[in-house]
């Protein structure tokens, strides 16, 4: 019997988060990254808790100021742009990291998929082209370490759902709206530069 795959029973997809004219909803968004978060419990390894908890945290900041100026939150851009004119980045610092994040974590698995590696070898390579230039030589060793903690290929993809060909076909809308919106995000903070000095 084919039990709901992982992508079904998420909170929201990437592919479901509105982007109008380069702006991606806020609300959505979080709840499409919480959703992400969530599927680190799936790689079964008390070495992930960091990253959740820095995704988390990331997510955190982004929600505190959505309901703190909701009229200047409706788009993640919009968070930016107001929090240039009063001079806290707290959201925008936020969000630069969960963005990082959440490229790692496209990264790891557009290899994954397209390939026959272990896990452990997709999100360490993601890593070393993604996070690492932007952690301390005292993070680097704790993210290295939830990398190689990843769980077997064929175990990952069982707890994803038990019919591979089902959610081959989930996971790759899935990955491609959340590269879309990574892109998105990516672009908009190096066109402002709004990420210097974060």
């Amino acid at each position: 019997m084919t039990t709901p795959t992982f992508f079904v029973t998420m909170k929201r997809s990437f592919a479901d988060v509105p982007v109008e004219a380069g702006k991606v909803s806020t609300t959505e968004f979080l709840e499409a990254a919480e959703s992400l978060v969530s599927l680190f419990d799936l790689l079964a390894s008390a070495a992930f808790t960091v990253v959740q908890m820095d995704m988390n945290g990331n997510i955190k900041k982004i929600r505190d100021r959505q309901h703190a100026n909701p009229v200047l939150s409706s788009t993640l851009q919009d968070i930016v742009l107001s929090e240039k004119v009063d001079k806290n980045k707290t959201a925008t610092q936020g969000l630069l990291w969960l963005t990082r994040g959440l490229h790692l974590t496209a990264v790891a698995l557009r290899k994954n998929i397209e390939s026959t590696e272990e896990l452990n070898e997709s999100f360490t390579k993601a890593y070393s082209e993604t996070l690492i230039k932007f952690h301390s030589m005292v993070v680097r060793p704790v993210f290295k370490l939830a990398m190689k903690a990843c769980p077997y290929r064929k175990d990952f993809y069982a707890k994803l759902g038990n019919d591979y060909d089902a959610v081959k076909e989930q996971l790759l809308t899935w990955l491609a709206a959340l590269e879309r919106i990574v892109k998105i995000i990516q672009d908009f903070y190096d066109s402002g530069k709004y990420g210097k000095g974060l």
